[in-house]
């Protein structure tokens, strides 16, 4: 069995395009049947898709840990990842080696350049493949870019889970949230069930239009392990899964017991903390309006106010509008851009992080952005911890 090198699986992927940050967004099935096709990929008992704005990810892991805990082996597939590739996919919360990465790789990766495939086709294949030959009973399939002509909905499902819709990837989506809807909706096609967190009304009456038989998930009244009070909505929708599972017999287990484990559900990069030195850290991969403004909320829980909040996103992304949303909540905003409500501007967050910990000796910080700039961040804090 090969070894993978350090960053093999990544200088495999870069062959396709952009590689992490997931840019290259190719919308269409053709090429995700094509490339299955020789894989021979069967069917899980169950598998289940994850779509909308902001939640799905933790949404994706609340619903894969609880259905773990009911003795099932579970595939879990999300995207980006922060800092390796095979955070991505998951066999019951374990990520996929990198030698078996590599092994599918060799059969994946000459078919891909063929067909012309983009890197998330490749990343969902693999998903699949690895999922198929795991014989998992379950595969919780998070999609990427809304969902009609996602990678991820290209197989067939049983069940569909829609998050909060928000403005995001308007260019592919459309610059309106019913536009969104429109393109997120596909979540459910072809799934005997059908749940969505509550939105506003246009769009339930919308969502309802299509799917009479939609269920809407209430948030949950119990506090989560992640914070940020809107993770108890993302918690509703994976427990709303897990109950109508339940009820219909396709898991056993203790209703209670099972609420627990969503309830106890950690994801990296959602409000993460992390300590350095005498300084409290949160990383957050908030990286669009929809997902910050719930998040302004939680803020004075972290502290009231915030020593600083660092903003680096990707260069193809702006969150400048979200700026006089979060200069209330901070002493100091820092960015890489230079704005009237940016107090220091600095080129990239690792010069940032120096600034404020090493210079200013802060102590309450939120890093937001993207996933890009949580992987930065925790690499630096990674390699300076011992100061």
């Amino acid at each position: 069995m090969p070894t993978a090198k350090p960053n093999q699986v990544e200088l495999w992927l870069e062959q396709l395009g952009q590689p992490s940050a997931d840019r290259d967004y190719k919308p269409g099935h053709a090429r995700m049947r094509e490339l299955l096709a020789p894989l021979d990929c069967t069917r899980p008992k169950l598998r289940i898709r994850v779509a909308g704005t902001n939640g799905k990810g933790s949404t994706s892991f609340m619903l894969a840990e609880a259905l773990k805990h009911s003795g099932l082996r579970v595939g879990l597939y999300t995207s980006p990842h922060i800092l390796d590739f095979s955070e991505r996919i998951r066999l019951n919360g374990s990520p996929v080696s990198d030698a078996t990465l590599m092994l599918l790789m060799e059969e994946v990766m000459p078919i891909a350049l063929r067909v012309g495939a983009s890197y998330f086709e490749v990343a969902t294949a693999l998903a699949l493949a690895y999922f198929s030959r795991e014989k998992v009973d379950v595969e919780v399939l998070e999609a990427g870019v809304g969902a009609r002509l996602d990678a991820t909905t290209a197989v067939e499902a049983d069940m569909g889970l829609l998050t909060s819709i928000g403005l995001d990837h308007e260019a592919w989506l459309g610059s309106t949230l019913l536009d969104v809807a429109q393109e997120k909706v596909f979540v459910f096609q072809g799934c005997r069930y059908a749940i969505s967190t509550p939105q506003s009304l246009d769009i339930e009456a919308f969502l309802t239009q299509g799917r009479t038989d939609i269920q809407f998930a209430l948030p949950l009244s119990e506090s989560t392990k992640m914070l940020g009070a809107y993770q108890k909505s993302n918690a509703g929708l994976a427990y709303q899964a897990i109950q109508t599972l339940l009820k219909d017999g396709w898991i056993v287990g203790d209703a209670s017991s099972l609420l627990a484990s969503v309830l106890q559900t950690t994801v990296p990069g959602r409000l993460q903390h992390v300590c350095y030195q005498q300084a409290n850290i949160w990383l957050d991969a908030a990286h669009n309006r929809h997902a910050i403004e719930a998040m302004l909320p939680f803020l004075p829980e972290l502290a009231s106010p915030l020593d600083a909040i660092l903003v680096y996103t990707r260069e193809d992304r702006s969150l400048k509008a979200c700026f006089p949303l979060l200069r209330p909540y901070t002493h100091h905003l820092i960015s890489d851009v230079d704005h009237a409500y940016v107090d220091i501007a600095i080129p990239c967050v690792t010069d940032a992080l120096h600034d404020v910990l090493v210079r200013r000796k802060l102590q309450n910080i939120l890093i937001l952005g993207s996933f890009l700039t949580v992987a930065a961040a925790l690499r630096w804090l990674e390699n300076n911890k011992d100061g």
